[in-house]
């Protein structure tokens, strides 16, 4: 009888302690810091300076790239973070481009400016969404549509190099809407991207790779706002090629195999 009652004692606290289990702090911070990013961005385009929110966005992504890198390097995967790097996503490359880009010119086109603001939310938060339930079945070289921060990339880098040339959102607001549906419609169709994740941080890389980043990061100091929106536009479009050159070769051009253990969520497989 003794036995059994330090049995059951030694279970109980087996599951207290499985109950009190933690949050991995280090990933999370790069998260919580990506969304600063994104809420930076919109403060700073309430207050009418749109260089320091397109900069935002900006530090948002290169924040939102390292969380995800860092959590498997240290093996300090969850499903908090996973959810928590989904919402800070929503806020800062769903929310707060929308939001940028129609205080400085959609509100001039009064119902259209909204309208283009929100398919632009609307479809970051079914991208996310959809990039939730395709976890498991998505080509991991590839990206199922733009991916959001490069979407948000897309249209800050626009912002940024029209503020930088001292053109007014008003002069452009007509290109601003057609950005917005451009980059928010892509992220919800079947395009491959490139995504990247096939690059091992841990391999070992020819010298002359360690000189080509020093050149690279040279070039982007030289006019930051060009360099960066010149590369989001060749891999915005860059989607388009790889699905033309798959198409002209007779090759899969989705990145999708339908998944067996989800039938309910065959539709968004094809």
């Amino acid at each position: 009888m003794h036995d059994g009652d330090e049995t059951s004692s030694v279970t109980e606290e087996a599951v207290v302690r499985k109950r009190r289990k933690g949050i991995y702090i280090l990933p999370n911070l790069f998260t919580l810091a990506a969304l600063f990013g994104g809420f930076y961005a919109i403060v700073m385009a309430m207050n009418g300076r749109f260089d320091q929110a397109a900069i935002g966005v900006f530090c948002a992504m290169i924040l939102d790239s390292l969380d995800g890198r860092v959590a498997r390097m240290t093996n300090t995967q969850s499903a908090f973070g996973e959810q928590m790097d989904s919402l800070s996503d929503m806020v800062s490359f769903g929310a707060a481009p929308a939001l940028i880009a129609y205080v400085w010119a959609l509100t001039s086109l009064g119902r259209w400016g909204w309208i283009g603001a929100f398919v632009y939310c609307a479809c970051a938060a079914l991208r996310l969404a959809r990039f939730n339930v395709n976890t498991a079945v998505v080509d991991k070289r590839f990206f199922q549509g733009l991916p959001s921060p490069a979407a948000a990339a897309l249209v800050a880098g626009f912002i940024w190099l029209m503020t930088d040339a001292g053109v007014s959102g008003l002069e452009v607001r007509w290109v601003t809407f057609a950005l917005m549906l451009y980059a928010g419609l892509t992220m919800v169709t079947n395009v491959p991207f490139y995504s990247f994740k096939d690059v091992s941080m841990k391999r070992s890389v020819p010298f002359a790779v360690i000189v080509l980043i020093a050149l690279a990061i040279a070039v982007i100091n030289i006019h930051p706002p060009i360099v960066m929106f010149a590369l989001f536009i060749v891999y915005g479009f860059s989607g388009y090629a790889v699905y033309g050159w798959r198409k002209a070769k007779g090759l899969q051009t989705s990145v999708i195999s339908t998944s067996t253990e989800e039938p309910e969520e065959r539709g968004l497989h094809k």
